[in-house]
């Protein structure tokens, strides 16, 4: 099977940074409106990035999709369109809480040359954001 098929989710991309704050900061980040802005895009609406599993959500660039899981302070999951998305940050190994591990995993791609352009995405989303916090 070729890399990045799986059998049961088709097409998927993982991309990963370690990151020089505690985690509790990078997930501040990413759930608040500019760190959302970044990895998801505008969203409508006043509620910004739904909390609750079921909610829906719309982009400003008109992507649906609905908040699937949601652990504060550790993972968001949800679909995007037809995909779905999970990101995730957790404490990087050895470094006593001072430094965070960004993921970024999307699913049900639909093909070789989406997961290629989706890789390309993730790495600029994920250098924005070490940008923007670092």
């Amino acid at each position: 099977m070729p890399t990045g098929l799986t059998k049961g989710a088709g097409w998927e991309i993982g991309v990963s940074r370690t990151l020089p704050l505690p985690p509790a900061a990078v997930w501040d980040f990413l759930t608040g409106q500019e760190g959302v802005r970044l990895w998801l895009g505008p969203v409508e609406g006043a509620g910004g990035l739904p909390t609750e599993k079921g909610e829906p959500y719309r982009t400003a660039d008109g992507v649906a999709g609905e908040l699937r899981g949601h652990r504060p302070g550790s993972r968001i999951r949800l679909t995007h369109g037809s995909t779905t998305v999970q990101v995730t940050v957790s404490p990087a190994p050895g470094a006593g809480g001072t430094k965070s591990v960004l993921r970024f995993h999307q699913e049900h791609l639909a093909d070789a040359a989406e997961r290629e352009e989706r890789r390309a995405h993730w790495r600029r989303v994920m250098d924005e954001i070490a940008g923007a916090l670092c």
